[in-house]
């Protein structure tokens, strides 16, 4: 039976891609029920419509608190019985009201290898550090940003002063790692 997910982004949805790629490859036995952003010009809503996957977007600020927010949002999920939260570039803090509803079921993906950089722009801090080796780390979401339990890490070689070419390679390195992961953890 495939696990029903639900994929929060905020910007360009390539691992959001990556993933429902593999769904439909047969590699990640999983449903993408809807797609949650809060950027409703994020080009992740043209993908997820292109794969005809629904979209909601939900804006913090027309909300009175992030409680009110994240209810809204549970319920939604509720309501397509979401068994999962995957985050895909997904640039907003989790809260209570999502992590007492998905306790140990939100996922991320963070550009660096934790607890090295990070927050935002974790390829341009190790750049900025000079490091010869970044990668990718998928783990699970707490209440801190980037802190939650490391499911995997995979490393990738720094090119020097180049930004483009190094993102190139995190980013391939996410879509393998992400795909990779969830499907470790939907068979447990």
């Amino acid at each position: 039976m495939a696990t029903k997910i639900a994929i929060f982004a905020s910007g360009s949805g390539s691992n959001f891609q990556a993933i429902q790629e593999a769904i439909e490859r047969g590699e990640l036995d999983a449903k993408v029920e809807v797609v949650v952003t809060d950027r409703p010009n994020a080009f992740v809503v043209t993908r997820a419509e292109n794969f005809g996957i629904p979209v909601h977007t939900f804006t913090a600020k027309t909300y009175e608190s992030k409680e009110a927010y994240e209810t809204e949002i549970v319920t939604l999920l509720r309501d397509k019985n979401v068994e999962w939260i995957v985050l895909a570039g997904y640039m907003r803090l989790i809260g209570d009201t999502l992590l007492s509803s998905y306790t140990n079921r939100i996922v991320n993906i963070h550009p660096s290898l934790l607890p090295s950089f990070p927050g935002k722009d974790a390829i341009g801090q190790a750049l900025a550090h000079g490091v010869k080796v970044t990668g990718v780390t998928v783990h699970l979401v707490d209440e801190g940003m980037d802190t939650g339990p490391i499911l995997a890490q995979a490393a990738v070689e720094v090119v020097d002063g180049n930004r483009e070419e190094t993102e190139t390679r995190i980013h391939a390195l996410e879509h393998e790692l992400y795909t990779k992961t969830l499907k470790q953890l939907f068979e447990k």
